[in-house]
């Protein structure tokens, strides 16, 4: 546990560095997995401020995420991760409203190896990201997201668990 909170300290010191300079946002989302446990996750955004393949249709573009999510169970079932993870973002054009797609492959570090009845075997996982929303004029996003956990095979167990999210984000 105390070796989860370093990297959460260093993870912070390097999202905070990247946001000081670039757009950024607060991240609240709150989902539930296949068997239905609850998730709560907090995170940071940071923009690359950089676009591809700009046209009247949207633009590619994408995102720094940390996040920090809370995985409910009863006193012993419950899990805590810390994940990192660069996402591509395809934004359409709009005036006041702008649709997007997101997705993503990252890292998330579990503090057990359990999540439900699933045996993630250890604590590393990759953490893959599928989303939709809107993000409004004023830099506000809402959207819908399906990620992904897996040690890839990493471990002799991979069972993974699947997380689906409403989220919310606010400019910072």
């Amino acid at each position: 546990m105390k070796r989860l909170f370093c990297l959460a300290a260093i993870a912070a010191v390097v999202v905070g560095h990247s946001i000081s300079a670039q757009a950024a946002g607060l991240e609240f989302a709150v989902g539930h997995t296949s068997d239905s446990t609850m998730t709560y996750r907090l995170g940071l955004q940071s923009d690359w401020d950089k676009s591809w393949w700009q046209s009247d249709v949207g633009r590619l573009t994408g995102y720094w995420s940390g996040a920090y999510t809370f995985w409910e169970g009863d006193e012993r079932a419950s899990v805590s991760s810390l994940s990192f993870s660069p996402v591509f973002v395809y934004e359409f054009a709009g005036e006041s409203v702008k649709p997007y797609i997101e997705a993503g492959i990252g890292m998330a570090l579990f503090s057990r190896s359990r999540v439900e009845d699933n045996n993630i075997g250890g604590a590393f996982q990759f953490e893959d990201r599928l989303g939709l929303g809107l993000r409004f004029a004023g830099g506000h996003q809402v959207g819908i997201r399906a990620t992904h956990y897996s040690n890839a095979g990493i471990s002799s167990r991979n069972d993974g668990v699947e997380s689906y999210s409403l989220n919310y984000t606010m400019p910072l």
